[in-house]
C-alpha cells in the first residue's frame, strides 16, 4: 500500500478545502484500485461535494443550521461552541474512499474532495491519501 501526507493551511475560521488536485497528483500513474482519504483530526471531516458556485458556503452554513456554535455543548475546551466541532465527524465522516481507474480518481463531472474544517482554533490539517492496489 502506498500512502502520503499533506499539510492544509486552514486558517483561523471554518473552511471547505478542495484537495481534489494533491488527491489526483496521488493516484496518477497508479493503476486500478482505490484512493482512501483520510484526516487523523477529531474536529474534521472530508466530503464529496461541487465546490464553487456557493456550495462551499453553503455547506458551512448547513453545518451551522445542523450544529449551532452555541455555549449549549457538553464538550466546552476552545473558542465558543466548539463542542459542535467534535460531532461533526458524525455527519462529515474523517474518511473518503473512492475508484481510481487507470491511475484517475473516478470522480463525478462536478464533484471534489473536500477537507471540511469548521474548527478555526486549528490552522493547519493533516490529510493521508493510501492506494490500494486493484
Amino acid at each position: 500500500m502506498d500512502t502520503m501526507v499533506i499539510t492544509v493551511r486552514t486558517g483561523g475560521r471554518p473552511v471547505v478545502c478542495d484537495i481534489t488536485r494533491e488527491a489526483e497528483r496521488f493516484a496518477e500513474g497508479r493503476g486500478d484500485g482505490l484512493l482512501h482519504v483520510f484526516v487523523p483530526h477529531a474536529t474534521a471531516g472530508l466530503a464529496v461535494i461541487e465546490t464553487g458556485a456557493g456550495s462551499d458556503d453553503d455547506l458551512l452554513t448547513a453545518i451551522d443550521d445542523l450544529l449551532p456554535a452555541e455555549d449549549k455543548w457538553r464538550h466546552r475546551h476552545g473558542s465558543r461552541g466548539h463542542g459542535r466541532d467534535h460531532v461533526l465527524p458524525a455527519w462529515i465522516p474523517p474518511y473518503a474512499t473512492l475508484p481510481v481507474i487507470d491511475g484517475r480518481i473516478a470522480l463525478g463531472t462536478w464533484q471534489s474532495i473536500c477537507l471540511v474544517d469548521p474548527n478555526g482554533d486549528n490552522p493547519e490539517r493533516q490529510v493521508r491519501f493510501s492506494f490500494l492496489r486493484g
